[in-house]
């Protein structure tokens, strides 16, 4: 009945907005940080993902990334991922905002979207500011190559890259000299200020907005969901788990984010 209600209102909405977080990568088998089994309890990010742990140890921090990034480069997109893609298509104005640094949204076909939080396979020099691109990456620091990561057994990654990397192999900036960083939003941070301002302008100007797979609690972009409600959106959130939003939600969906925004596709798409 909550899905039949739902895309009812879809169908009158020319201007729609999807908020997604780590939850919908975690069907993919992407560990959270903040879910039950995830990365919180496994580490400390306050230790790793900061600009001093980088200044302090880079190897440490370089070692860290590149264990998540070999998992993500072995994750495929999950039927959220790609459920996602083919929703932008049926509405005039569409907009993804994903707090995900895996470019999962984009393998699955997502094309209008922002990264609030970067991606892990771009680089970024905290000396100078210049930022590289994937290709860019890869062809500085190979071992950052998706492919390269996707090819290593558990035994070489141990080997060539937890037991064998050396702080003189790690990313120099062609700019400054300095050393290059994972291209991700670190704590203390600022997001990057065009991606926000366009995930502001999206959540207040839309008809439905979806909070999928987020646990509500990392600012500024846990706002977004209130902005999107107080500007007059039904708010829709899809997750397993209740958050701080909850009660504001005109629509809760306690499901997977696969499961429930396939169902949501395939209803829109029969009405169409």
């Amino acid at each position: 009945m909550e899905v039949s209600k739902l895309i009812i209102a879809l169908q009158r909405s020319k201007n729609v907005s999807i908020f997604t977080g780590a939850g919908v990568s975690a069907e993919s088998g992407i560990p959270t940080f903040r879910g039950k089994d995830g990365l919180w309890n496994k580490y400390d990010p306050t230790e790793l993902a900061t600009l001093y742990a980088f200044r302090e140890d880079p190897l440490k921090v370089w070692k860290w990334y590149l264990w998540r990034m070999r998992l993500i480069a072995l994750a495929e997109p999950n039927t959220g991922h790609r459920a996602i893609a083919e929703m932008e298509e049926l509405f005039p104005n569409f907009l993804l905002i994903t707090q995900n640094v895996d470019g999962l949204h984009r393998r699955a076909g997502s094309k209008k979207l922002v990264e609030l939080h970067g991606n892990i396979f771009e680089g970024k020099c905290r000396s100078c500011g210049k930022r590289y691109s994937e290709e860019e990456l890869s062809s500085i620091f190979p071992l950052a190559d998706k492919n390269y990561l996707r090819k290593l057994s558990e035994d070489e990654f141990k080997e060539r890259i937890l037991n064998g990397l050396r702080e003189e192999e790690l990313p120099e900036c062609l700019v400054c000299g300095d050393l290059i960083g994972p291209g991700v939003v670190w704590f203390g941070e600022s997001l990057p200020e065009t991606a926000l301002s366009k995930a502001y302008r999206a959540s207040e100007s839309c008809d439905v907005f979806f909070s999928v797979g987020t646990s509500a609690l990392v600012q500024p972009a846990a706002s977004l969901p209130l902005i999107a409600k107080r500007s007059g959106a039904l708010l829709v959130e899809i997750n397993p788990e209740e958050t701080p939003i909850s009660s504001y939600c005109n629509f809760v969906f306690r499901a997977p984010s696969s499961e429930v925004l396939s169902e949501i596709l395939l209803r829109l798409k029969e009405q169409r």
